[in-house]
């Protein structure tokens, strides 16, 4: 589905009231935006567990924290698109930061951040009267050339959300690095500890689809 924007959607599963709208990383260079092989390995487990929650998958024009607007106004677009009456987010490294940049829109109860990028000068006021998760692999770190996001940088973000008064879960993952899976010559690959960062975010999804 083509976004107003330019940027990509792709949805699947229910029809339902429930929508999560997931979110990909980026890099510095203003390259045209892909789908995650992360989101896309992710999704394709939880759809079997959820199948009354839509899932949309966003592929931004550019991907580049260069451009983080653009990136969020993709991302809203996405939302309305994906139609949800009660909305989750899901954002994957800098689209951690994208989710927390558009978490004010008025579907949308809960963020889940994978090994999230949150800049010190982000806004994290969107996230007030929101549910915040963070899910952060243990060894994840930048190198170079690399995109990374080390426990130390998401674990400040978590602490500036926390002081907000926000609604919010770190939890880290012993043997875990950056995201769930790669993809090498065009099949997704799973990295270490994928399945578990998996259970955690269906946990997640599990608490937003109980809560009235």
């Amino acid at each position: 589905m083509r976004l107003q924007t330019g940027a990509e959607l792709r949805v699947s599963g229910g029809e339902g009231p429930l929508a999560v709208v997931c979110m990909n990383g980026g890099q510095g260079g203003e390259v045209e935006g892909t789908w995650s092989a992360t989101i896309e390995w992710l999704v394709t487990r939880l759809r079997p567990r959820f199948p009354e929650l839509r899932f949309a998958e966003l592929r931004y024009r550019i991907k580049s924290w260069r451009r983080l607007p653009w990136c969020m106004e993709d991302a809203r677009a996405a939302i309305e698109a994906a139609g949800g009456a009660r909305t989750a987010l899901i954002g994957f490294s800098m689209g951690g930061a994208v989710a927390i940049g558009v978490a004010g829109e008025p579907s949308v109860e809960t963020v889940v951040g994978l090994a999230p990028w949150i800049p010190e000068r982000l806004d994290l006021e969107p996230l007030r009267g929101r549910r915040l998760a963070v899910i952060q692999g243990a060894l994840d770190r930048g190198l170079p050339g690399i995109p990374g996001v080390a426990p130390g940088h998401s674990r400040a973000g978590f602490e500036r959300v926390r002081a907000l008064g926000v609604d919010a879960d770190y939890t880290l993952i012993p043997g875990a690095v950056h995201g769930l899976a790669v993809r090498p010559l065009g099949r997704v690959v799973p990295l270490p500890r994928a399945v578990r960062w998996v259970d955690l975010v269906a946990a997640e999804l599990e608490r937003f689809r109980s809560t009235a």
